[in-house]
């Protein structure tokens, strides 16, 4: 099994997640924008939908378990070129000429919870998972590109609580403020996803421009006021 793969159903283009629990490193992140590629110029779908293979983890974030050694060895240039890489990803999301969907079939915590705030809908599963930004914690302060990301799919009094307390969101939570658009049952998440994503037929020249436009203070973000973070080599701040 590949570690992204894609599938095609009518107009709609499903994405699906293989590697575990989807911890971004620089073989994931490049096997996801391989895939973009590939649905955007093999195929004439116009909708986009998203999921994980993982019984409970739609995507843990980054892979701490691959950057941590990075880190410790002080290959800064290494640990720059995978944020830069991470930034493409979430660059080539906010313009992907297709509108997309997420059906978040478990956890979605840090990087994962991030990811979900790129797509243009959500729907996450009710039963299991929780959404989180645990940073807080951990003492990694989110990117000026994150923090952007997550006003694009969430009210900021929730981008505000959520950053601040690290607090875990049920999906009936995520639907009660507005940061999904339905919670459902693990039964019916790809079935209401799919129906959802099937409903919607735009075409790809249309969405790329409203989306360029809506999202212009991502990409300023993503493009401009990140680089002097990433150039620093200081991705984290001790915690007492």
């Amino acid at each position: 099994m590949t570690l992204v793969d894609y599938s095609i159903n009518e107009h709609v283009a499903t994405i699906t997640l293989n590697d575990g629990e989807n911890r971004f490193n620089p073989d994931f992140c490049n096997a996801f924008l391989n895939n973009l590629d590939m649905v955007e110029k093999e195929t004439h779908a116009t909708t986009l939908l998203i999921t994980s293979t993982h019984e409970k983890i739609f995507s843990n974030g980054i892979d701490l378990d691959w950057l941590v050694p990075v880190l410790q060895q002080n290959d800064i240039a290494r640990a720059k070129d995978f944020f830069y890489l991470l930034n493409r990803l979430f660059r080539r999301l906010v313009t992907y000429p297709l509108l997309t969907v997420a059906a978040i079939s478990g956890h979605a915590f840090a990087g994962g919870a991030i990811l979900c705030c790129a797509f243009d809908f959500r729907f996450m599963r009710s039963d299991r998972g929780y959404f989180c930004f645990p940073e807080v914690d951990l003492g990694i302060p989110l990117l000026p590109g994150m923090n952007a990301l997550l006003k694009k799919a969430m009210p900021m009094y929730m981008v505000e609580y959520m950053e601040y307390t690290g607090v875990r969101l049920t999906a009936d939570q995520c639907m009660m403020h507005h940061i999904i658009h339905k919670a459902c049952p693990m039964q019916t998440l790809m079935e209401d996803s799919m129906a959802f994503a099937l409903a919607i037929n735009k075409q790809r020249p249309i969405v790329a421009e409203m989306k360029k436009r809506l999202n212009h203070t991502i990409l300023h973000a993503l493009d401009i006021e990140d680089i002097p973070y990433i150039e620093s080599g200081k991705y984290t701040i001790a915690l007492q």
